[in-house]
């Protein structure tokens, strides 16, 4: 199946295909640079943050090589390809650059070489946004070729994918992820949200991973239910908003996802 899936994914999307497999390989690497280097960063392992945004980022260009299919604006879907990759390149670059010096990639102003490097990362962040909600617009506006449940679980994904912004953002505001608590506390293994205060992070992943999680289940539902998996899908789509709503509402209010164990 995984197999069936790749091969699928390759002829969809060639370049997104690579790319996400350039994104596996710097996991690797941070991965293996995680045993050689002990470097700490606000009680971190230094390569922790670039294995993570690696990984993201795989997942990332690959849901897009898939999803673009459907969308048969030749040129609408080169621009998107281009800004993914551009913003995507930079985002991880500069991550693992911060990480060999040893110092924060994000929400790091204690320099003005530090300042800049974020700066620079908040517009190609910005690039990105743009790029999501280009796609959001292509999906409701232009011939796409699924219909049904498929394609509202797709563009409700699209819709809690760019409004998972709005976290990043509220992070960048105050320059920190954690309320109630400074960054670098105890939190979760790998993960790293804190256990001890609200933790903007955990709303963000879980809101921008709705682009895999309700078309996945959306999948499942139609394939298992067939023509019944409508509801079941509105259902679901309506609970995990819900749930990246209370999310956000734990972070604001300075209280964990799951307390200290």
């Amino acid at each position: 199946m995984i197999r069936n899936f790749m091969s699928e994914l390759k002829s969809r999307s060639s370049i997104l295909y690579w790319f996400g497999w350039i994104n596996i390989a710097l996991f690797a690497l941070a991965f293996v640079l995680l045993f050689l280097d002990t470097t700490m960063i606000m009680g971190i392992n230094a390569w922790v943050k670039p294995m993570k945004f690696a990984l993201s980022i795989c997942i990332y260009a690959w849901t897009y090589g898939w999803l673009l299919h459907y969308s048969s604006n030749t040129t609408a879907n080169k621009i998107i390809i281009a800004g993914l990759i551009i913003s995507m390149t930079m985002e991880v670059s500069l991550i693992f650059m911060q990480a060999f010096r040893g110092t924060p990639s994000h929400f790091n102003v204690h320099t003005a070489f530090d300042g800049i490097v974020f700066g620079i990362m908040g517009l190609f962040i910005a690039l990105n946004t743009i790029v999501n909600l280009f796609t959001v617009v292509i999906f409701f506006t232009k011939d796409i070729s699924i219909s049904g449940p498929a394609l509202s679980a797709w563009r409700s994904g699209l819709i809690l994918f760019f409004l998972g912004g709005i976290s990043g953002g509220w992070m960048v505001a105050i320059l920190s992820h954690t309320v109630g608590a400074p960054d670098g506390g105890p939190g979760l293994p790998f993960l790293n949200w804190s256990t001890v205060a609200g933790d903007i992070r955990a709303a963000h992943f879980v809101t921008m991973h709705a682009l895999q999680a309700i078309p996945l289940v959306t999948y499942g539902l139609t394939q298992t239910i067939g023509d019944k998996s409508g509801r079941w899908v509105a259902l679901f789509t309506v609970g995990y908003a819900t749930v990246a709503i209370y999310l956000h509402y734990l972070a604001w209010s300075g209280l964990p996802v799951i307390g200290k164990f």
